[in-house]
């Protein structure tokens, strides 16, 4: 790999691809939204399905906001975290020989 810039602009690098192969529980808790989903879906009664949908639709607009707030987050930690490891030199105690 390149330079990581260029290739995270170049859409080589994608840091939302993720499994959840090796997560049992999140496994099982998707199965139970999607069943329960297609239950919902079928079972509902037509009234009540568009009440549903906009419900899952807020809600998936949430979560993303949600998600994509904690990526910015996380992404400015490890830019601060970096800076402070290779470029800042400040420090939170001063030098006894300094005086």
């Amino acid at each position: 790999m390149g330079n990581f810039v260029e290739e995270l602009y170049h859409g080589n690098i994608h840091p939302q691809d993720r499994s959840t192969r090796q997560n049992k529980v999140v496994q099982e808790q998707m199965a139970i939204l999607t069943q329960s989903e297609e239950f919902l879906s079928k079972n509902l009664p037509e009234e009540h399905k568009k009440g549903f949908i906009d419900f899952s639709n807020a809600w998936d607009i949430i979560n993303g906001e949600s998600n994509l707030d904690s990526f910015i987050l996380g992404f400015r930690l490890g830019a601060s975290f970096t800076y402070d490891t290779f470029v800042s030199t400040a420090a939170p105690f001063q030098s006894l020989s300094e005086e």
